[in-house]
């Protein structure tokens, strides 16, 4: 394996990763796990499988068919990818307004600048990257860098907040209680909407396609699932470590508190540079992965998909700078990218099995059986949370 496809393989796992870990995912998690303590565990342990499910099917039929999901969508059924595009891109719109956002707020941590004038600086290095000729290079390995950077001060404050890991071991499995919510909205501000193709598409522009690209495919899909998961994990036991001891978070920045709880000042400073590593890595992932559904639609859009990129960003800082309140928004995106999940999975699934989109290739039946029952889960779960989110409980 060439160094430039190991650089491709591993950028498209930490794109997908870093692109799951943004400013939402720390809110969530800290708010989730205040509310239910141990038995969040189980929310985690359910929103895991069901990432392994989507991701390892929908990473593999975007290779051997060596088309977006885009494309795929409007073979299984003309006008579907132009639907399916729409919702996406309106959900990674969302979710960039509030990771600029977020890193406004990290930027106020660390410097004391305005969430704004942050939000503008971490706009700038985002679009910088999309300035560089080689911009998809220089995305995989900023992804890396911030990626590992982010999972080595998260795992810092989960040992320094000292969690009840026993505990937290047994609820994971013997929870007391279930949170439908919950579980959709993490597994939708995670695994959903555009986050589904990040690495998929990554891979594709990278020339990484093909059946015989499968293993690789595989291992990349796997290697992103596991360090989301593994910063979702010590994310989870950093603020159950606060909470059990009955410590009360700041309601206006919860993810916050849990840093500066269990690690004084250094880990609310700490936070900033989490916060911002989070929120930027996730502006480029949106930003990218938003756009990779545009370029079907126009050449000119393909022909200049960094400048379309740059637009979309400054788009997405614009109406934060203006209207700002990313919080009520992240949690909206959550639960439409939740929605969406069990449509494009079904679409992927559906076009395993055609021939004039996947030719000869076998989809191995475990892994279809795996997608069919995620697919089901989610569009009950999606049903659920509709009903419960209109007519209350």
């Amino acid at each position: 394996m060439s160094k430039s496809n190991r650089s491709a393989l591993l950028g498209a796992a930490f794109l997908m990763a870093t692109s799951a870990v943004g400013p939402g995912f720390l809110t969530q998690t800290t708010v989730f796990t205040q509310a239910l303590g141990a038995s969040f565990g189980f929310v985690i342990l359910c929103s895991i499988v069901l990432d392994i499910g989507v991701q390892l099917n929908v990473w593999r039929i975007i290779a051997v068919s060596e088309k977006r999901a885009q494309d795929i969508a409007n073979l299984v059924l003309p006008g579907l990818g132009v639907f399916i595009s729409f919702l996406i891109v309106l959900g990674g719109l969302a979710f960039n307004i509030g990771n600029v956002g977020g890193a406004g707020l990290g930027f106020n941590v660390l410097f004391g600048f305005s969430p704004e004038s942050g939000a503008l600086l971490a706009a700038l290095i985002a679009i910088a990257v999309f300035l560089v000729k080689e911009a998809g290079k220089v995305m995989d390995r900023f992804a890396q860098v911030l990626g590992l950077l982010l999972l080595l001060l998260i795992v810092y404050v989960a040992v320094t907040s000292s969690p009840p890991v026993k505990e937290a071991v047994t609820k994971t499995f013997f929870p007391d209680r279930i949170d439908v919510i919950a579980i959709i909205t993490l597994v939708g501000g995670t695994v959903g909407g555009y986050i589904t193709f990040a690495g998929g598409h990554r891979l594709l522009d990278a020339g990484i396609k093909g059946k015989a690209a499968l293993p690789q495919v595989t291992q990349s899909a796997m290697s992103g699932i596991t360090i989301a998961s593994v910063i979702r994990v010590f994310l989870f036991l950093a603020a159950l470590g606060v909470v059990s001891k009955g410590l009360v978070l700041e309601q206006s920045n919860p993810p916050a508190s849990v840093f500066q709880l269990a690690a004084g000042t250094v880990g609310y400073k700490l936070f900033g540079v989490v916060m911002v590593s989070a929120a930027v890595t996730s502006v480029i992932g949106s930003a990218y992965t938003s756009v990779s559904f545009l370029k079907s639609f126009h050449k000119s859009i393909a022909t200049h998909e960094n400048w379309v990129i740059i637009g979309f960003i400054a788009i997405s800082t614009s109406i934060f700078v203006f209207i700002g309140k990313p919080v009520h928004l992240l949690i909206l995106a959550g639960a439409l990218n939740g929605l969406i999940l069990p449509l494009t999975l079904g679409t992927m699934l559906v076009a395993a099995y055609r021939k004039s989109i996947v030719g000869q290739y076998q989809h191995p039946l475990w892994l279809a059986i795996f997608g069919g029952l995620v697919m089901l889960i989610m569009a009950w779960l999606s049903g659920y949370t509709l009903l419960t989110l209109s007519f209350g409980e």
